[in-house]
């Protein structure tokens, strides 16, 4: 879908310095900066989310490891890592499995 830029610009009537207001015009839809605003917002405040839940399942990972290797096991159950390999395909295709060996990674470290 192509965007268009355009600018309001104040008029020479005025002669006075107005607060612009950038508009992205589409094919469907006119969104002003104050959506955008409000959808980055949005973002922040899930990157935000992502990365709490990131660090909580790297330290519950952590402590499965520990756990697992106090009672004689291994550090890895590789069974259990492609169970969760192929659950992020699943729901997010090939860039999932990327996205599920960082997880992994940053629950175990590197191998």
């Amino acid at each position: 879908m192509a965007r268009k830029r355009r600018q309001e610009r104040p008029t020479a009537r005025t002669g006075t310095e107005t607060a612009r207001k950038e508009t992205l015009m589409t094919t469907k839809t006119e969104v002003t900066t104050d959506e955008l605003d409000a959808l980055r917002s949005e973002i922040n405040g899930l990157d935000d989310e992502l990365i709490r839940i990131w660090q909580r399942r790297a330290a519950v990972s952590k402590r499965i490891g520990e756990i697992r290797m106090a009672n004689g096991g291994t550090r890895l159950v590789l069974d259990r890592e492609r169970a969760i390999l192929e659950k992020y395909r699943a729901a997010l295709g090939e860039d999932g499995v990327q996205i599920a060996m960082l997880v992994l990674r940053a629950g175990r470290g590197p191998l």
